[in-house]
């Protein structure tokens, strides 16, 4: 039996602290919604503003799989395993915290904003040893067509966490449609709309709205403008 929930963009939450203004899909630090916990092991989807200069101090996490996107701008990362990276647009992160990390994040940028996803999923697996992994996307891969960026397998296509997870990305233009299969059985799918109106499994979509899809083996999607999305195959029960 198909399951949707509908996460419209005004819905989330918002916590504008002035260098950060970011939305919450699900729960997060002061903004709590019983109803918005998490999407099976999809706990955290954070659309964030960064403003010019600014960022999140040094802090930590543990147990949990990390995967930053950046849609615009520049995101320097520094980490306690020694890694001090600049991030960007086409570019895809993830930290498998395990055992724990420490880590901050800025914009380097004097005169920019930088805006991003940052995705938490629980991870199949605890106290790993801390992992991190940084790749150059190739944008022109997902036009028209749906492109990995994410999976549990470190052969595959994309970078690779700690949990039977695939992310895919597509950029389409106006009237292109796609079948995606679900890749396991007892996943679903958290779909994210960039930008532009999409329809999936007959659920409409406009710019930053939401729609959360389990109990099928298959989604049918619409692009009816050009558009932009994300979609995360997750498991519901981990």
């Amino acid at each position: 039996m198909e399951n949707i929930v509908l996460h419209k963009a005004d819905t989330r939450g918002n916590a504008n602290h002035g260098w950060l203004n970011a939305y919450h899909s699900f729960s997060f630090a002061s903004w709590y919604n019983p109803d918005r916990i998490q999407f099976g092991a999809l706990r955290v989807l954070n659309d964030d503003t960064i403003a010019a200069g600014m960022g999140f101090g040094t802090h930590p996490h543990d147990n949990m799989e990390i995967i930053t996107i950046p849609l615009e701008g520049d995101l320097a990362h520094k980490d306690s395993m020694g890694n001090t990276e600049i991030i960007k647009n086409g570019d895809i992160q993830v930290m498998s915290a395990g055992t724990g990390i420490q880590h901050s994040e800025f914009n380097p940028n004097a005169d920019q904003q930088t805006k991003l996803l940052q995705i938490w999923l629980f991870p199949n697996k605890r106290n790993v040893t801390p992992r991190y992994q940084q790749i150059t996307l190739n944008v022109a891969d997902r036009h028209n067509k749906l492109s990995q960026v994410l999976s549990p397998n470190a052969d595959d296509e994309g970078v690779w966490i700690h949990q039977d997870a695939w992310f895919n990305m597509g950029n389409f233009d106006a009237g292109v449609t796609a079948e995606y299969k679900i890749k396991k059985e007892g996943n679903g799918v958290y779909a994210f709309v960039l930008k532009g109106n999409v329809t999936i499994n007959g659920q409409e979509l406009n710019n930053r709205d939401a729609v959360g899809i389990s109990g099928t083996d298959v989604l049918n999607i619409k692009a009816n403008t050009d558009a932009e999305f994300l979609l995360m195959d997750v498991p519901m029960n981990y």
